[in-house]
């Protein structure tokens, strides 16, 4: 066909002129997007080739998900220096995650790279490393300080990296601490689950045991002296291998009577379920202090405000232990006002990071439970006063997840590290259903009360609402990060509101699943968000605290020193709202973001904060807080002052929940605590 002489065409190459001559760079569609930016992966390729001791290079973006730079070297090169260099000249979304060393680039016939026997070469490198066996913990050990000086630049310096380094404080940041998770599974040749947030939120003698588990999981895993030891967990009976539930006995009866199954449910962040119990109300003596809508039917709203929060009364009836308390678990005293004295605790063969739920009956209060999950793969149900266990089943794997009851209270529900959400009955453990994610579930779920759907998210990068009743999944929907954190639900306006590891915030339509809005924090969101009659609030970890209107808009931030992994706790009135960091601080913020106080604890807050009147002191609120070195604390909420202090002989990620003066968390050292907390006319 002719053409009009000057007539110009789209090749889609990109080129450069040059004393009269075109110079071809690349191609247009050689553009990808990358963390959420566009990237031309032949800018990377004339980077690398710019470098002096590189010979040739070519870059492949594998699977759509790894940039992968083939080099060919001109001396014995050091992959380090050369990250080093790249780093010089590249954004940080630019930089490759993997570097493969080659001795000459293979081209096809036409002249081409080829692109198909590259990806072959990666393969092949992947294969080699997994092949390579680490020879023992302590090889573990010197690559995990290899590779973190490696990733932060830090290869020059001869200084031994102190065992409680934190990755963000060392220079790392959101995508940094992505290739140190890619370079740490190439080292141990398997993917390790949950890494990416110990990375972010943990020391690196933290990261090195939590490899361990995966890596070595038959040897015992020891920390240093300043952190709690592991136990093996061992001696599983035939029962507990096979699946089968533990000590079957009856927590509510299972039918769909509103009238028997009437009930309140208390989770961490003094979050109240209150369900079926307009009847019973009166039979009730202590109600629990969180009234936000997002939990509450609509039905019930009314009737929770004319009630009192969990109230401290003193030392609870039945004084009955199940364990023998160490004299590691003292009551450390001062001017503190109250004290803690250990009620029972109950092994659960691993760390117990999840929270615990504790679900009310109304017709008989004495029958309360505790549900709670470990690493251990238990799920365990305990009577709240006198800690026997009424059931135990074993799930497929590791549990951080915890428990939400359904609206009849006939079922729990519980995320697990092997991608399933586990359906249990809650009379017996029995499993009920169990819905099949892509990736682990370290979310809670949230039911809505006016539907009895649950709403989880999952590790895949996907939110779930399941009908557990007709045993099917209503909607799934694309979420753009890992979920870590749990959902929050608004009845007015009818939003539900997820957040994830990419630092979205997104607000969805709980009955379609369609995205409302969302917003970008452009950090990870491991802090759950909490909602309330007006805002929605929730942390991140670049250390900011951000609040937002229900349709998407930002009213204010309120900036601490360190990450927020906490989840926010509101107070009854929601005039405040609670929370708190890593820079080892409890925070109390006003509804318009002005800081009311700050009390500074011994270690990093990465649990969330529990509110709860104490009627022995004029009706005072306090609130309970958990510090990751193992203290409990005890404040009064209106001027942070310290009431109490308890240390625990482990670790603590599990976040408190207090009923009556009974305060139940978990630990690290394998227990579930629960606490009596007595008011200073007691003693």
């Amino acid at each position: 066909m002719t053409v009009p002489l000057g007539t110009m065409r789209a090749t889609g190459d990109f080129v450069t002129i040059k004393d009269g001559e075109i110079f071809f760079l690349g191609r247009k569609d050689s553009q990808i997007k990358r963390h959420g930016k566009r990237l031309n992966i032949e800018l990377v390729q004339q980077v690398a080739e710019g470098l002096q001791q590189v010979e040739s290079c070519a870059v492949t973006w594998y699977n759509q998900e790894k940039l992968i730079l083939f080099m060919v070297s001109k001396n014995d090169l050091v992959k380090d220096y050369i990250f080093k260099e790249l780093q010089k000249h590249l954004p940080s979304h630019a930089i490759p995650d993997e570097l493969v060393l080659i001795d000459s680039l293979p081209f096809t016939s036409h002249g081409k790279i080829d692109v198909s026997e590259l990806n072959k070469i990666y393969l092949n490198s992947i294969d080699l490393k997994s092949e390579c066996k680490l020879n023992g913990k302590e090889e573990l050990w010197e690559k995990l300080h290899h590779l973190w000086k490696s990733v932060l630049s830090l290869s020059e310096d001869p200084l031994k990296v102190p065992d409680e380094s934190l990755f963000l404080n060392s220079g790392g940041d959101s995508l940094k601490s992505i290739r140190l998770l890619n370079e740490i599974e190439n080292l141990v040749g398997t993917s390790v689950p949950g890494l990416l947030e110990i990375i972010l939120s943990s020391s690196i003698l933290e990261i090195y045991n939590h490899i361990l588990q995966t890596v070595f999981p038959d040897e015992d895993l020891t920390f240093s002296k300043n952190y709690a030891t592991k136990r093996k967990y061992s001696d599983v009976n035939q029962e507990e291998t096979s699946g089968k539930s533990l000590h079957q006995e009856s927590v509510m009866p299972l039918n769909c009577d509103s009238e028997i199954n009437a009930f309140i449910a208390l989770s961490r962040g003094s979050q109240i379920l209150s369900l079926n119990t307009t009847r019973f109300l009166t039979k009730l003596e202590h109600c629990p202090s969180a009234y936000s809508s997002d939990l509450i039917s609509q039905t019930n709203i009314q009737n929770m405000k004319s009630l009192n929060p969990p109230a401290l009364i003193g030392k609870s009836k039945d004084t009955s232990c199940v364990a023998v308390v160490s004299e590691e678990e003292t009551s450390v005293m001062g001017a503190e006002k109250m004290e803690f004295h250990v009620r029972w605790r109950s092994d659960t063969g691993k760390c117990v990071d999840a929270s615990p739920l504790v679900v009310i009956p109304a017709v008989d209060k004495s029958s309360a439970t505790v549900y709670i999950g470990s690493h251990s793969h238990r799920m365990m149900a305990v009577d709240l006063y006198s800690g026997k266990v009424k059931w135990e089943q074993i799930l497929g794997d590791r549990i951080e997840s915890s428990a939400c009851v359904s609206k009849c209270g006939n079922f729990i529900v519980v995320g697990c590290y092997n991608g399933l959400v586990y359906i249990l009955k809650s009379n017996s453990g029995e499993k009920y259903w169990m819905f099949t994610t892509e990736d682990a579930v370290k979310s809670s779920a949230t039911v809505d009360p006016t539907t009895g759907l649950f709403y989880i998210g999952s590790h895949d990068q996907h939110a779930y609402a399941l009908d557990i009743y007709k045993k099917k999944c209503v909607w799934k929907l694309k979420c753009g990060g890992t979920v870590f954190s749990s959902p929050c639900l608004s009845l007015i306006p009818y939003h539900l509101y997820f957040a994830t590891l990419g630092g979205l915030l997104l607000a969805i339509n709980p009955a379609t699943g369609k995205r409302v809005w969302k917003h970008s924090c452009g950090k990870p969101l491991f802090s759950s968000p909490r909602c309330c009659l007006q805002y929605i609030c929730i942390g991140c970890v670049d250390g900011n605290f951000l609040c937002f209107t229900h349709f998407g808009e930002q009213i204010w931030q309120f900036s601490t020193n360190e990450p927020i992994f906490s989840s926010p706790c509101t107070s009854a009135s929601e005039q405040e709202i609670f929370f708190g960091s890593h820079d080892c601080f409890i925070y109390c913020c006003s509804m318009k973001g002005h800081l009311q106080w700050k009390f500074e604890t011994t270690s990093r807050v990465y649990s969330t904060p529990f509110a709860f009147h104490n009627h022995n002191r004029g009706n005072e609120m306090l609130l309970a807080a958990a510090s990751t070195d193992g203290k409990l604390w005890i404040l009064e909420s209106k001027s942070g002052e310290l009431q109490s202090v308890y240390q625990l002989p482990g670790e603590v990620f599990s976040s408190p929940v207090v009923w009556e003066s009974m305060l139940i968390i978990g630990c690290r050292n394998n227990y579930v605590y629960c606490l009596d907390l007595l008011g200073g006319n007691q003693r």
